[in-house]
């Protein structure tokens, strides 16, 4: 089950997403375990080949990951490689900035209600979401009923915490301290903005760049990222069973 289809709630059309699922139960098995479902959200390059490895990551922990397209309302099936130049760069930003961001969440939530009913599922659906889905992971936080969220790098989250009071949910936040999109000023707007929410972790790595946890990628930094990940990991076994 390499990829779905699920319908948009506006009524507009319908959009893929990428799935990994995890390993089949040992043979002699009644019947395969229900897993927990990871809505992975995509960087602007779109369900590239980092989505899918993050996806089969995800899936190695015995979770089902679906990656929705979010830039199917544009252009579907993008796929770009920030690591080949400045033209996928150009393109990216301008798939970014032509982005409705509360239409991406109507398909994100569409995307978890539908997650929560999928064959082998336990009706448990999280989100996990990078770069600019680190930013829709906390829109998904504070406008769905995602059982978690959690956001690596999210960009412009200092503009979202007027929201803060509808998180209902485990949010854990990821932040790079050397992020030359989330300068020190916003960074400790966020962490102050959520300081004492009972629901929110907020993770700063010190050291590190934006995607440092892009396996492959030019920040890419073992540690943080082996840190960050682990942190990740727990959160979605407590929740997600």
């Amino acid at each position: 089950m390499p990829e779905i289809t699920i319908d948009a709630t506006d009524g507009s059309g319908s959009f893929a997403a990428h799935v990994a699922m995890p390993r089949t139960m040992p043979a002699g098995a009644v019947a395969p375990e229900a897993r927990g479902v990871v809505v992975m959200i995509q960087e602007i390059f779109g369900v590239n080949a980092t989505m899918r490895t993050l996806s089969d990551w995800v899936a190695e922990m015995g979770f089902i990951a679906v990656s929705p397209d979010l830039f199917w309302r544009q252009e579907r099936g993008v796929q770009l490689d920030p690591d080949a130049g400045q033209a996928q760069w150009d393109r990216a930003f301008a798939l970014m900035k032509g982005m409705d961001q509360d239409k991406a969440v109507e398909d994100l939530k569409a995307t978890v209600a539908h997650a929560r009913t999928m064959q082998g599922a336990n009706g448990k659906v999280a989100t996990m979401g990078y770069c600019l889905g680190g930013r829709l992971a906390f829109m998904m936080a504070t406008r769905s009923d995602a059982d978690a969220n959690i956001g690596y790098y999210g960009v412009g989250l200092e503009g979202l915490l007027g929201e803060a009071g509808n998180i209902r949910n485990p949010l854990l936040l990821h932040i790079a301290e050397k992020d030359k999109f989330v300068p020190p000023e916003a960074q400790a707007q966020i962490a102050e903005g959520l300081k004492g929410h009972d629901k929110v972790a907020v993770h700063i790595y010190p050291g590190v760049d934006h995607a440092f946890a892009r396996r492959g990628g030019h920040a890419y930094d073992a540690r943080a990222a082996t840190i960050a990940d682990g942190r990740s990991a727990e959160l979605l076994a407590r929740v997600l069973g």
